[in-house]
């Protein structure tokens, strides 16, 4: 919500707690087919996609949440050619996927046009021209239909997608049936990753825990991360699934991995960084460990 009066931003991050940023500029405030869209600038976090009141990136840190959801992931299969990309609208996670080496197409599907062609002009530094990188197969469609229909197979899906609310545009993207949908993509040894919504001590159980339950029924092998990313207020949580075990790392083949295999360094992510985002604190571990709600179309999970 703006107030244009004063040139603040309020967003509430839950239905008792609502932050106030001051907003330096106002690029684009409108509705699309699908969704209430902002992008502002601050003096904190420079330019920011606003999606349906809820912030989706900021200039400022959206490394920490685009380089935690692609490559602990990506480094999880031996050499990843085929990515697919569900929503990623500011191109932040096409731009991370498309830096690694082996990939040869990233076939990133997003609802909505007129975010992307809004992220294209006024989030430049999210996306450092990703969307013309030949390796770049972009689709506007709904990503559940999408899947179910192709017969493409990917070593890799990432799931950047909005937050489960309901009524929203993702609301049907976080069930048992979708992941089941996803999983039958995947090739042999394939990984799948997704945002898993806020992951802190007052909002961990909204959506985390359910996913990571939910992703838990259909993969052998699934392992939650968490990081604190400032413009959501809270740690953020992300979960990778697999039918493979995930490999054994130390921090030195992290480093390796990213010195070899990625064509530019990181700013974020790193062999300590990814020992701490899987040293999950006690509340997460038994709120993981005690969860036994299965998300589900019919009974799907919203945040609050």
């Amino acid at each position: 919500m703006m107030d244009m009066s004063g040139n603040w931003f309020i967003e509430e991050v839950s239905p008792e707690l609502s932050v106030m940023l001051k907003v330096r500029q106002v690029y684009h405030s409108g509705q699309t087919d699908y969704q209430k869209v902002e992008i502002l600038e601050s003096e904190l976090f420079g330019r920011s996609l606003i999606l349906d009141g809820k912030t989706q990136s900021t200039e400022r840190d959206e490394h920490i949440y685009h380089e935690t959801l692609v490559h602990p992931a990506m480094f999880c299969n031996p050499e990843p050619k085929q990515v697919f990309i569900g929503g990623g609208g500011e191109g932040g996670t096409l731009r991370e996927v498309l830096g690694h080496k082996s990939v040869e197409r990233a076939t990133m599907i997003d609802l909505d046009p007129e975010v992307v062609a809004l992220c294209r002009e006024h989030l430049p530094n999210h996306h450092k021209g990703s969307f013309d990188d030949p390796r770049t197969n972009l689709i506007y469609e709904d990503a559940r239909g999408y899947l179910q229909n192709t017969s493409d197979h990917y070593d890799v899906i990432i799931l950047d997608l909005v937050d489960p609310l309901e009524g929203g545009t993702a609301a049907l993207l976080y069930t048992q049936e979708f992941y089941a949908i996803a999983k039958a993509r995947l090739n042999q040894g394939g990984v799948l990753v997704t945002q898993s919504g806020p992951a802190g001590l007052l909002n961990y159980t909204e959506c985390f825990t359910t996913i990571f339950n939910t992703l838990g029924t259909l993969f052998s092998h699934t392992t939650a991360a968490q990081v604190h990313i400032p413009a959501f207020q809270t740690l953020w949580g992300f979960t990778i699934a697999s039918d493979v075990p995930f490999p054994e790392t130390t921090e030195d083949d992290v480093n390796l991995q990213i010195a070899s295999r990625l064509a530019s360094p990181l700013k974020y992510y790193d062999g300590l960084s990814h020992r701490n985002m899987l040293a999950l604190p006690k509340f997460q571990r038994e709120g993981l460990e005690s969860e036994n709600r299965i998300n589900k179309d019919s009974a799907p999970v919203f945040m609050a």
